[in-house]
């Protein structure tokens, strides 16, 4: 038996003073020698006790796919990545895997766990580079067997573009309705360029429309068209929505100008090319000193962002560090970029200048206790002391919560108290037909979490189909 590798073998990435210049991505993943050496340290572990593949939300045979890789055949990797997965080139670039599929991985008992992300993203990367991604598209496409029956998704985020790739493999007849004008949702409005570039997100796209999957964009479900109408001519639907409204702070000087929701700066930025400008015509005003207020993902996207506009930038929590949510990749990236961080802060005043324009935050200076609430997280109180950091943007990155336009215009649509729509264990709603998973009925979660809501739907649509069908 070979002697096993204990640490992993990193991916190339790049220079820091690169990154500053440009939104050019940040990791540049494995080359083929590299990715096939990290494959050699998996230590095959059969799938019914393969802990990876009960870690990860969408359930992939991850040791069959890494055996391909050990034996160079990256189309039947692919294959098998896809028979659960239909979106790896993003899986691999933004899933939490440590907290996952890697977080379970039984070399990361005695080493550092397979990285298994980013050998999903290799195996993508390389096969969309050689067109074997379109060859294998093409030769499933050509086994799925047509159905009769239509459903439609609301929504082309990672739930909605995931429940639609498993109905078209099924045979159904698919059509997403997406709000915006262009398709994947939190993965093209919300996820820098430097971390998920544009183009990657493009070609998912165009191997679920092989599949047979029509995308409508600028149809708002609730203005458009409502529920009650598809459900005309659709067997079944399916909300994908997400969470697409921010949360706001109810202190003083909210209105100042450029206090923006993270929802807002990133969009901006990402789907509307705000860096770009004046060669597209969305400017975003970012200057000299920014602030964000949050320690998730998006307040990570959201000064990165800022730090390649040029500007200084200062992450403000109400917790320490060992609270921040968000990947510890990002933390380290931010930090690499220039990034500041100071904990224990919660604001309670924006203060502005003579022209209307932020100029400060006024911080209340938190104590950390040792209790802990039921996340886990240490419980925090007030100190009585004040600080007041200097900023001329600030960015909120504290949550978003589901759109209320469905649900208010969907008579007999329950949900709960945060917005989130009410369903059973197969995650149909209260209406016949009508199902929904992701950010819509979670809020705010991971990407691979909604995705795996898709999946489940899927089968439940198709068992809710057949059996209406047959009755």
């Amino acid at each position: 038996m070979p002697k096993l590798i204990r640490e992993r073998i990193p991916t190339p990435e790049r220079p820091v003073e690169e990154r500053l210049k440009s939104f050019a991505e940040v990791n540049l993943g494995y080359t083929l020698e590299l990715a096939r050496k990290e494959a050699e340290r998996c230590l095959q572990c059969p799938p019914e006790y393969a802990p990876c593949i009960k870690g990860c939300p969408v359930h992939i045979n991850i040791p069959a796919f890494i055996a391909k890789i050990k034996e160079g055949d990256m189309k039947e990797a692919l294959r098998i990545i896809w028979n659960d997965n239909t979106l790896p080139a993003i899986t691999g670039r933004v899933c939490p895997q440590e907290d996952q599929c890697e977080g379970v991985c039984v070399v990361g008992k005695v080493g550092d766990a397979i990285d298994i992300g980013k050998l999903e993203r290799f195996v993508a990367d390389y096969a969309r580079e050689r067109g074997i991604d379109e060859e294998l598209c093409r030769e499933m496409a050509g086994n799925i067997k047509p159905r009769d029956e239509k459903v439609a998704v609301i929504g082309a985020g990672p739930a909605g573009l995931t429940a639609a790739g498993e109905l078209a493999k099924m045979g159904y007849r698919v059509t997403i309705f997406e709000a915006l004008h262009q398709p994947g949702g939190v993965l093209a409005y919300g996820i820098p360029e430097f971390r998920l570039p544009k183009d990657i997100v493009k070609c998912e796209l165009d191997r679920l429309r092989e599949f047979g999957v029509e995308i409508k964009t600028d149809h708002i479900v609730g203005r458009t068209v409502t529920i009650e109408q598809l459900l005309q001519e659709y067997d079944a639907v399916f909300i994908g929505t997400g969470a697409g409204t921010p949360k706001l702070l109810n202190i003083p000087g909210i209105l100042l100008y450029r206090i923006y929701s993270a929802n807002e700066f990133l969009t901006r930025v990402n789907l509307m090319k705000a860096y770009k400008f004046p060669e597209y015509d969305t400017p975003i005003a970012v200057g000299r000193k920014v602030i964000v207020i949050g320690a998730g993902n998006t307040a990570m996207d959201a000064a990165r962002t800022a730090r390649r506009l040029g500007a200084e930038v200062t992450i403000a929590y109400r917790r320490g560090r060992e609270d921040m949510t968000a990947r510890i990749e990002e933390i380290k990236h931010a930090e690499e970029e220039g990034v500041k961080f100071e904990f224990f802060l919660t604001p309670v005043e924006f203060i502005g200048d003579e022209n209307g324009r932020v100029k400060a935050v006024r911080f209340m200076k938190m104590r950390p206790l040792e209790e802990r609430d039921s996340r886990g997280k240490r419980r925090i109180e007030p100190t009585g002391e004040y600080v007041t950091l200097e900023a001329d943007t600030v960015v909120i990155a504290i949550g978003l919560e589901p759109n209320r336009i469905i649900w208010e215009s969907t008579p007999g649509l329950e949900v709960g108290k945060h917005g989130t729509i009410k369903v059973d264990e197969n995650l149909m709603t209260g209406i016949p037909g009508v199902f929904a998973g992701g950010d819509a009925i979670r809020g705010e979660a991971t990407v691979i979490l909604a995705m795996g809501d898709g999946k489940k739907a899927a089968k439940a649509i198709d068992e809710y189909i057949r059996r209406k069908k047959a009755s």
